[in-house]
């Protein structure tokens, strides 16, 4: 505010609140710890990305929870779940999942809580919490967003990226942290010599005129198991808009897709980088408590520190028969070449960027649903946008642990624009154009806006402090955990018990 008074503007999100995932490394009071305890107390200097946004003028205004170490870490465990930050819950369904790893950042941008956020993705971590939270998710080539100081994965397939509920404030995000950066020679990749196009240009209401655009058939084809009749009812009407719009619409199949079914080199490159990446990370903090210096010492910790839900949630992506640990052999082995290059295949010329050269198309479509694995393989880039809801006579479908709603009345699914390496640009104008003639995102509110007033002085003035939890299932209010106690202490003591209230 001083600043603008003083007529001196950063840019166009100077002094716009923005979250980021907590594996997006700041140099101030706020913990680094994509989940774990592993990582509480130590300290490391901004990212590249924090020292971007902090010279546009943005402000940091805390971190989102993630599913732990953004999804590298269990079998068995929930998307939205880390010991450092609980359990994050989606909010178009009543204890909806919000998919993963970037969960909290997906629900806090679908309620408004921040402009945007950024999450981070390996394979649908941006994507897929933004198609199921109503959400704008742009998952960049790998290399046009810095990944030092963010906890990584693997560098073949990591990348961060803006997660929003409008395309051009997805742009306006990708805009501020775009562009090289000397600590992560990936950036060096950027066409034009690192000059970063201006995505704000590209969002036009024509972009669909002459374009010629694929649809990987076969994907919807051999996963049709993954995906709903409602889901493929919006993605064929969604075509059917885009060739009004314009577009030629053509089959642009995938077609080694068949075969990467049975293929395993994915795992073993992933969990090659991990083991390099993780250690790589590790020896850059500048304090380190709990002296975890590798997947190994972090293992460790792991399974005796109490808050980490060792064995419920277990850490067989690490220590199990395809884990990380077992495995033995890190991206320096000579074995990891033959998997890298495979990959290449299965997302290249067999995958996306192949489709894309054969058909002469600028994007290839699919339901989000479907979307990420093989462009992950090669790291191009993916937009996903609005593009419906499920009915609100959808029957309810559980997660695997059968705490978290998978799919359900009003939960939300989107359409996802791929393409080549770079093309963000492009992709950003057809999602736009998309979004324009659509408008899903209105169609349907989160669940808890209509209640969202109500909880707490509501409370208050409830006759019976017994019956106030009964009353508010009833109504399908959610509640938040730390009103118990408050309430308790102002209270007293009795009332309804914590497992009432956590059933609530």
């Amino acid at each position: 505010d001083g600043l603008r008074a003083n007529g001196t503007i950063l840019g166009p999100l100077h002094g716009i609140p923005i979250l980021i995932k907590n594996n997006i490394a700041t140099g101030d009071k706020m913990n680094n710890t994509a989940g774990s305890f592993a990582l509480y107390g130590a300290k490391q200097p901004d990212s590249t990305l924090a020292k971007k946004l902090r010279a546009a003028g943005v402000v940091i205004l805390g971190k989102t929870n993630l599913s732990q170490w953004a999804n590298y870490r269990s079998s068995n465990s929930t998307n939205g779940w880390s010991a450092y930050g609980g359990q994050v819950t989606a909010a178009y369904y009543p204890g909806q999942d919000p998919s993963g790893s970037s969960s909290g950042s997906g629900v806090a941008s679908s309620i408004g809580l921040a402009l945007a956020t950024l999450g981070s993705e390996t394979s649908g971590s941006i994507l897929s919490p933004s198609d199921v939270n109503n959400l704008v998710g742009i998952k960049p080539t790998v290399g046009l967003t810095s990944r030092y100081l963010v906890i990584p994965i693997s560098e073949h397939q990591d990348t961060v990226g803006p997660m929003a509920r409008t395309v051009r404030d997805a742009a306006y995000l990708l805009q501020t942290i775009a562009g090289p950066d000397p600590n992560d020679n990936y950036t060096s990749a950027i066409p034009n010599n690192g000059t970063v196009p201006d995505y704000l240009a590209a969002l036009k209401y024509e972009s669909f005129r002459g374009a010629r655009i694929g649809v990987a058939r076969n994907v919807l084809e051999i996963w049709a198991k993954y995906t709903d009749a409602p889901v493929v009812a919006a993605f064929e009407t969604a075509i059917a808009q885009i060739k009004a719009a314009g577009a030629t619409i053509v089959d642009a199949n995938f077609t080694a897709f068949e075969a990467w079914q049975t293929d395993n080199n994915e795992t073993l490159v992933l969990n090659a980088d991990f083991l390099a990446n993780l250690k790589t990370y590790l020896s850059e903090l500048d304090h380190n408590p709990n002296n975890v210096t590798d997947l190994a010492s972090v293992n460790a910790f792991t399974h005796r520190f109490p808050a980490e839900d060792y064995p419920n949630r277990d850490t067989a992506v690490w220590d199990g028969p395809q884990g990380a640990l077992t495995q033995g052999w890190d991206n320096t082995d000579p074995r990891f070449w033959a998997a890298y290059q495979a990959n290449l295949y299965f997302g290249g010329e067999g995958g996306i960027l192949g489709a894309l050269e054969r058909t002469n198309t600028s994007a290839v479509l699919l339901p989000t649903q479907l979307s990420p694995s093989i462009p992950a393989l090669v790291g191009s880039p993916v937009v996903t946008v609005p593009m419906g809801f499920y009915p609100a006579n959808w029957t309810v479908t559980m997660n695997r642990r059968r705490t978290l709603v998978s799919s359900g009345p009003n939960v939300p699914f989107g359409l996802s624009f791929m393409g080549a390496k770079f093309s963000e640009a492009e992709l950003l104008g057809f999602a736009y154009a998309y979004e324009q003639r659509t408008m899903h995102r209105n169609e349907v509110q989160p669940y808890i806006e209509e209640e969202r007033v109500c909880t707490r002085d509501w409370v208050e003035r409830c006759g019976e402090f017994e019956d106030w939890p009964r009353v508010l299932r009833e109504r399908g209010t959610p509640v938040r955990m730390g009103w118990w106690d408050e309430m308790k202490e102002e209270k007293g003591e009795g009332g309804t018990s914590k497992e009432d209230m956590a059933e609530t």
